[in-house]
């Protein structure tokens, strides 16, 4: 399996603030730890940035310098500057950075994804080969979907807009998930699931719903796994994920498995 969602940090109480009190579990540094993920069927990762700076860039892209168990980097930049096609030039010397994510989830202006600025942006990508990761909460998805419908370049939509498991009222996360089926360049993430239900209470059922709706909009073809570790650290252990997830779709081919565990995240971040 390759992991197509990590994160590394030297945590730092003040900028990872996110960190909240009762996710202390996650309240220390993480490195790639090679020999406990490859352990669990798990031989390599892309690693995607948690904190919004260059310099977070620059640190994931040392990593994988320093680390073959990572395959490839999603980093930051900011995508509303004027000089976004220089950033870009200049950061087209790592060949293990592909893609780029704003974490648009933390974006109190509503209509932050028809920003011209930022639009041009993403559109800039495009001749780097570069992709993006969608980060939206529940709340956003209309916006995303238009968002997605206005380009057509590579784009995944990260722990599939985060469900709201913890209501269990996905009715409207449901429906509007419809609107991806018909754009094809748009890749989903299995990821982030149970930290978004209740941490202590969260059943193997309610994951299944999530998976089941993902698999009618997305399909194999365009589904990768993610463990999104260490955050799910705060809802399961690394092994119990991987077992739920394994157990969800264990009623597809052997083929279609192997695309969402390992060749859909090769392919969709051209990883070697």
């Amino acid at each position: 399996m390759i992991d197509s969602h990590q994160h590394f940090w030297n945590y730092d109480e003040e900028r990872d603030a996110w960190i909240t009190p009762e996710m202390s579990v996650i309240r220390a540094d993480f490195y790639p730890d090679e020999d406990t993920f490859r352990s669990k069927g798990i031989q390599s990762c892309v690693a995607v940035q948690a904190a919004s700076s260059e310099e977070e860039t620059l640190f994931l892209l040392a990593l994988a310098e320093q680390s073959d168990f990572i395959k490839g980097v999603v980093g930051w930049v900011d995508l509303q500057q004027t000089n976004i096609e220089d950033r870009l030039a200049y950061f087209s010397q790592f060949e293990s950075l592909k893609g780029f994510r704003h974490i648009v989830q933390g974006e109190k202006d509503t209509d932050f994804l028809k920003r011209p600025a930022f639009l041009k942006g993403i559109r800039a990508l495009d001749a780097f080969d570069y992709t993006y990761d969608l980060l939206i909460l529940p709340h956003q998805l209309k916006s995303g979907i238009e968002f997605c419908q206005s380009l057509e370049q590579k784009i995944v939509l990260d722990h599939l807009a985060k469900p709201p498991i913890k209501s269990g009222d996905l009715g409207i996360w449901k429906k509007e998930l419809q609107a991806f089926k018909s754009l094809d360049y748009v890749s989903a993430k299995i990821s982030g699931l149970v930290t978004e239900a209740n941490w202590q209470t969260w059943t193997k059922d309610q994951i299944k719903e999530v998976v089941d709706t993902a698999l009618a909009v997305f399909g194999p073809n365009r589904l990768m796994f993610g463990t999104d570790y260490p955050v799910v650290k705060v809802a399961a252990e690394l092994d119990t994920w991987i077992e739920v997830y394994t157990t969800q779709i264990q009623s597809l081919s052997k083929s279609e498995q192997e695309k969402m565990n390992q060749s859909n995240c090769i392919n969709f971040y051209a990883l070697d």
